[in-house]
């Protein structure tokens, strides 16, 4: 990978910030090919849905389409088309997008994406957001956008020691965006970028006015506790809790198999490196709904996500060989802070339920977990990966969550 790293100097903060630009030799997308088409494929699995995991069709599909009419070069452009910069915080490299809205007033936003992603989660929300004039809103709807790559994942430093836990990535954000020259901030995540974002506001920075999440951390502990247990639903709860209940038991017992391997032993994950299709499969595995609306473009269907959209998130992890170094998070979170649970958010929240998130988060648990609550709405369609799969939507949320804090 080729970088462009001409360094500006931040006058304002004695800190370095360096244009960033990646051109992938050939070479690589040439060996990439290679790998997919000399892929060990498996036996088929013995039943007629997803029980035992990612089908052996949607991965023919899937390789069939990646190695022969699959075209990463448009998708670097698109990315050499943005302004993308690298600066150094807490002794490692970050790479992030920062687009700037021509419009007066407009409000910076840091944005974080999760697992398995990267920066390819959000492209879709940049521009609407950074010229709403152009996409039906009005001026003051405008952002100043600023999307980093976390640590370990995409184009940023990857750590050679433990301690970038989400905590630590939280701090780095509320630096990185001071580094900026941002003296009022909001934060948005969904994901891991939803925990890295609970925990920028525990941190509490003056200049961190409001934060909006797609996967609320609203889960009281004796619930989280029961629900992992598997125990049964507890008493009291009214019918929306209840819906979420189960579906949080359900993501704990059957759902999410890579967090307890990524949290417990990330390094074993030896396939995932070498093996493109093991790394694909990998993705598309991350829990059932998403699942299900990934697998169908590649069965001929259109919705939300196309068949690039996926290949693009998982090729640039290829590309990178962040696949373990993006891994580790897990590790460096098990039996810290949580995912879902109450992180003791004390400012400003706005919260939107998308219907196929892992869990629908009630209001009643909004309303306690962030008692600032200013913003909350139950969308008609969308899942986990929000940004990426209802761009309108996410963006007409993102407006609306912060308008009051203009």
């Amino acid at each position: 990978m080729e970088t462009e790293t001409k360094s500006l100097k931040k006058a304002e903060t004695g800190e370095m910030i360096r244009p960033f630009q990646m051109t992938f030799p050939q070479s690589d997308l040439d060996e990439l090919k290679r790998r997919i088409l000399s892929t060990r494929w498996p036996d088929m699995e013995t039943v007629s849905d997803a029980s035992q995991g990612v089908q052996l069709a949607t991965m023919l599909s899937l390789a069939e389409y990646w190695a022969t009419l699959y075209d990463w070069r448009r998708i670097e452009t698109k990315l050499n088309a943005l302004p993308q910069f690298i600066t150094e915080i807490d002794g490692l490299d970050i790479h992030f997008i920062h687009v700037r809205s021509k419009h007066k007033n407009a409000l910076p936003l840091i944005v974080t994406h999760g697992w398995p992603g990267s920066i390819i989660e959000q492209m879709k929300i940049i521009d609407p957001l950074v010229n709403p004039t152009a996409y039906g809103g009005k001026e003051e709807d405008a952002f100043d956008v600023v999307i980093p790559s976390m640590p370990g994942y995409g184009f940023s430093g990857k750590p050679t020691r433990s301690g970038w836990g989400p905590d630590r990535i939280a701090r780095a954000w509320i630096q990185l965006m001071k580094r900026l020259g941002y003296s009022k901030f909001v934060a948005q995540g969904g994901d891991w970028g939803a925990v890295v974002t609970d925990l920028m506001a525990v941190e509490a920075a003056p200049e961190l006015i409001g934060i909006h999440t797609n996967m609320a951390g609203v889960i009281p502990a004796e619930i989280d506790k029961a629900a992992f247990s598997g125990a049964p639903a507890p008493s009291g709860l009214s019918a929306e809790e209840k819906v979420a209940y189960e579906r949080l038991q359900f993501v704990y017992q059957k759902g999410i198999a890579y967090g307890f391997q990524m949290g417990l032993r990330p390094q074993t994950l030896y396939g995932i490196a070498d093996s493109p299709i093991g790394l694909a499969a990998y993705f598309l595995d991350h829990d059932a709904r998403s699942y299900d609306l990934i697998t169908r473009v590649f069965n001929g269907k259109s919705e939300g996500l196309t068949r690039d959209d996926i290949l693009d998130n998982v090729t640039i992890t290829w590309l990178t060989n962040t696949a373990l170094s993006g891994a580790r998070l897990y590790w460096e979170n098990w039996g810290k802070f949580g995912y879902f649970n109450v992180k003791g958010v004390k400012i400003p929240v706005a919260v939107s339920v998308f219907p196929d998130e892992l869990y629908p988060a009630p209001r009643s648990w909004a309303e306690k977990a962030y008692p600032k609550l200013i913003h909350y709405n139950k969308l008609g369609k969308g899942g986990h990966f929000a940004a990426w799969e209802q761009p309108e939507t996410f963006v007409k949320e993102i407006r609306a969550g912060f308008k009051s804090l203009r």
